[in-house]
C-alpha cells in the first residue's frame, strides 16, 4: 500500500523527506520484528521510547518511520502529536477497515467481560452465524478452537486489525464478540472499530493507577457507547450504579437494552436459587418467562448469563434456544474454575474489591452449615494501592479464614504489599500470611477441612508470577491440584 494512502486516517502535523509513492508492505512497533517494507512507529511506552529504536528499525528495512519529533533518519517521517493515538488510523487502512464488513459486539467493564464473549460466542454459533473471540485470553476463531494468545485484553490496533480481517477473509467469520478494556479505549488500540453493539457488565474500582479518579475511569468506558451509531444497540447492566450515566451518553438513535436483578430492566432474573451444581433462576423477557438451570455458579454468573441473554434478545435471537445452550456450560478457565473437591477449591481472576466479594458471596452460596469459607489472595504490585485494605476487609467480613499473600508483585517489595492488606484488617486472629504464594496454597493442606469450600483468588488463567526480575511460571490450578492430590 502506498504511504499516502496508509496515512489518510492519521492526523499529520509534518512531512519530512515526503515521497507518497513509497510502499508500505507492513506495520510495526518493535525495531526487533521489523521487516523489509514496513512502516516503524516510534511508540511511547512505560519503560521503553520506539523513538530510540527508530533508526534500528531502519537498518532492519522499514521504509517510512512515523513519529511525534523530526528524526533525520533518510526515510520519509510522518510527524504526529501522539503516535499512540494515530497507529490506529495505519492499521485501519492497512487492513482496509475490517469492522465495517463485521457484526462486531464490544463488551466492557470492571469484572465479567471474558465470560460474556464467551457465552455470546456460543449463542451465536448454535444459533447458527460462526462467532470469532477476542479477549484476555487471547483470540478463537471459533467456541470449540484452541486460544491464539495475545499480549492484551484489548490487542494493539495493527494485531487487532490484522486478526479482524483475518477472521473475515480467511475464516469467513462473520460476528465477533471483543473484549474492550478501559486502557484500550483511551490508547485508541480500538480507534476506527465500528461496533454493532456495546455491553456493560459493571463499573467498580480497578485500574485507578493509571486513571486516577473513577470519573476518569467511566470517561474511558463511556468511550465505546460514545462511539455508537443510530441502529447499533447498548446492553446496560440496569443494577450498575453507573448504569444512568452510561445510558445518558447515548445518541437518542441507538436502541437500548437493559438487564437486572434489583431494578426493573428489559431481561430481568427471578426466584433465584444456589446449590453446589449450578444455580436456577426464572429470566422474564418481554417474550415470556424462560426457566434457567445453569452449571455455573454465583450471583455474577447470573448477571453474566442476563447480559448475554440480552444480546441474543437485541439481535432477534431465539431466547430459549439461547438459554438451552448457556444452562451446561461450565463457565471459562480460571473464573470459578472447581480445581479440586474435598475439600471444594475454586480458582478465580477476581483481583479488584468488587471481584472478590462478588466470588467470596458466590463460595459462601455453597459452603455447607458449619464449615469454614476459606480463601488465599494477593494484591498486583505497581498497580492501584487504594484497593489493598478493601480487598483485606472484604476478606476478614465474607471468609472464616483467610491466606495473605503475593500476587505479581512486580517491582514492589510483597511485604510491603501484604502490609497495605493487612491494614483493612481489624482482627488478625484468623489470619495467616505467607508472601511465597506456593507455600500458601500448600498450607491449605493444614487450614481446610475436607468439606470447606477454599478461594483461591487474583491470577484465575494466568500460568505465570511477575517478580521483581524476572517471570516464573507459576499456576494456581496446577499448584492447587498438586496440594490436593488431584491428576
Amino acid at each position: 500500500m502506498e504511504l499516502k494512502t496508509i496515512i489518510k486516517d492519521v492526523e499529520v502535523v509534518e512531512k519530512y523527506n515526503y515521497d507518497e509513492n513509497i510502499n508500505i508492505t507492513g506495520i510495526n512497533y518493535n525495531s526487533n520484528t521489523t521487516k523489509k517494507g514496513d512502516i516503524f512507529v516510534c511508540l511511547r511506552g512505560e519503560h521503553v521510547d520506539g523513538h530510540n529504536f527508530a533508526e534500528d528499525a531502519v537498518k532492519k528495512g522499514a521504509v517510512a518511520v512515523m513519529c511525534e519529533t523530526r528524526l533525520d533518519l533518510n526515510v520519509p517521517e510522518i510527524i504526529v502529536n501522539s503516535a499512540e493515538q494515530s497507529i490506529a488510523g495505519l492499521a485501519n487502512q492497512f487492513y482496509q477497515s475490517p469492522s465495517k464488513e463485521l457484526n462486531l459486539i464490544g463488551v466492557t467493564g470492571t469484572n465479567g467481560k471474558t465470560t460474556v464473549t464467551h457465552l455470546v460466542q456460543r449463542i451465536m454459533e448454535t444459533s447458527g452465524s460462526e462467532c470469532g473471540l477476542i479477549g484476555t485470553l487471547g483470540y478463537k476463531l471459533s467456541a470449540d478452537s484452541e486460544y491464539n494468545e495475545a499480549k492484551h485484553t484489548t490487542p494493539q490496533a495493527p494485531e487487532l486489525q490484522r486478526v479482524l480481517r483475518m477472521m473475515k477473509d480467511e475464516y469467513k467469520i462473520n460476528n465477533v464478540a471483543m473484549e474492550v478494556s478501559s486502557h484500550a479505549l483511551v490508547q485508541n488500540r480500538v480507534g476506527f472499530c465500528k461496533y454493532n453493539g456495546a455491553v456493560l457488565t459493571n463499573l467498580t474500582q480497578d485500574h485507578l493507577d493509571y486513571h486516577i479518579t473513577m470519573d476518569r475511569y467511566f470517561n474511558a468506558k463511556a468511550m465505546l457507547f460514545e462511539g455508537l451509531k443510530a441502529g447499533n444497540f447498548a446492553v446496560i447492566n440496569k443494577d450498575d450504579t453507573y448504569a444512568q450515566r452510561f445510558i445518558d451518553v447515548l445518541d437518542p438513535e441507538v436502541k437500548l437494552y437493559t438487564y437486572g436483578i434489583k431494578n426493573d430492566a428489559t431481561i430481568k432474573a427471578t426466584n433465584i436459587s444456589f446449590s453446589p451444581k449450578g444455580v436456577t433462576f426464572d429470566c422474564v423477557t418481554p417474550n415470556g418467562e424462560y426457566p434457567v438451570n445453569l452449571s455455573m455458579n454465583g450471583m455474577f454468573s447470573v448477571y453474566n448469563v442476563l447480559a448475554a441473554i440480552s444480546v441474543a434478545y437485541a439481535m432477534n435471537l431465539d431466547i430459549e434456544k439461547a438459554i438451552k445452550t448457556l444452562e451446561p456450560m461450565k463457565g471459562v478457565a480460571g473464573r470459578f474454575e472447581v480445581v479440586a473437591h474435598h475439600p471444594l477449591v475454586i480458582v478465580d481472576y477476581a483481583h479488584t474489591p468488587d471481584g472478590l466479594q462478588n466470588v467470596l458471596n458466590a463460595g459462601r452460596e455453597i459452603t455447607p452449615k458449619g464449615k469454614s469459607l476459606v480463601c488465599v489472595f494477593g494484591c498486583g504490585g505497581d498497580r492501584d494501592a487504594t484497593k489493598r485494605p478493601k480487598m483485606g476487609a472484604i476478606a476478614e467480613k465474607l471468609a472464616d479464614k483467610v491466606i495473605v499473600t503475593s500476587d505479581n508483585p512486580r517491582s514492589e517489595d510483597p511485604q510491603q504489599i501484604i502490609t497495605d492488606i493487612l491494614a483493612g484488617f481489624k482482627s488478625l486472629n484468623e489470619i495467616t500470611v505467607e508472601a511465597d504464594r506456593g507455600k500458601a496454597i500448600s498450607l491449605l493442606k493444614e487450614i481446610a477441612n475436607d468439606d470447606d469450600v477454599v478461594v483461591i483468588a487474583g491470577k484465575g488463567h494466568e500460568d505465570y508470577q511477575i517478580l521483581a526480575d524476572k517471570t516464573i511460571h507459576f499456576d494456581d490450578r496446577e499448584e492447587a491440584r498438586k496440594v490436593f492430590g488431584v491428576n
